[in-house]
């Protein structure tokens, strides 16, 4: 979603052999497929690893689309792939705040799909740090550690980083996915969530 709103639908993600992959990645059509960044943006992947990175937003619907799709293909990439998320900070940085606190407490494996839930399903707003403070403790989560974590410099670190990933990539729609600093793409320009991460899969092939 951004300030004009995405429009995507619901796909399924088929995943091609590496032939079909390969095949794929020549079809790709620059501007209609993907947009190229000129120049490339400098990744954060360890030597040898091909980034992926997801931009989203917990409030966005089309996120929440898009999160068990994208969770199940991030499940089983093969090694060289290194997939990570960003969470923007869209209509204020709380969303974010919560998002950055649970990956400091290597809680967002478990939680991410929660936070969805009770914004989606339950019209949490979840905008009200009391009101987050209880749902977490209310989820299993304790307190007194997640408020050490929300309030932690680090966290503080990482939302400060996200939002400076956010310029330099020039995001201003979600969900929107990129490939090692050079290409991104986006279920809105894809069609569907399928077909955008049939175009990922392609384009970390092109890179590999």
């Amino acid at each position: 979603m951004n300030k004009r709103d995405f429009i995507l639908a619901s796909g399924s993600l088929a995943l091609a052999g590496l032939p079909a992959i390969g095949h794929a990645a020549d079809s790709l059509v620059a501007g209609k497929d993907y947009t190229v960044y000129d120049p490339p943006i400098r990744t954060e992947a360890p030597a040898g690893k091909i980034e992926v990175l997801e931009f989203f937003w917990y409030a966005c619907p089309h996120c929440y689309s898009l999160e068990p799709v994208i969770t199940d293909w991030a499940s089983r990439l093969p090694a060289d792939v290194d997939f990570r998320r960003v969470h923007v900070a869209f209509r204020g940085d709380q969303h974010q705040h919560i998002y950055y606190t649970l990956l400091a407490m290597g809680k967002t494996a478990e939680f991410d799909g929660k936070v969805f839930e009770a914004i989606h399903k339950q019209r949490k707003r979840m905008y009200d740090e009391g009101e987050i403070f209880d749902w977490a403790a209310e989820n299993g989560l304790d307190r007194a550690a997640f408020e050490g974590a929300w309030n932690s410099f680090g966290v503080r670190t990482q939302m400060n980083k996200a939002k400076q990933m956010i310029t330099a990539y020039h995001v201003e729609g979600v969900p929107m996915m990129t490939v090692n600093g050079k290409y991104k793409t986006a279920p809105s320009m894809a069609g569907s969530n399928g077909r955008a991460l049939e175009i990922i899969d392609a384009l970390v092939a092109r890179e590999r």
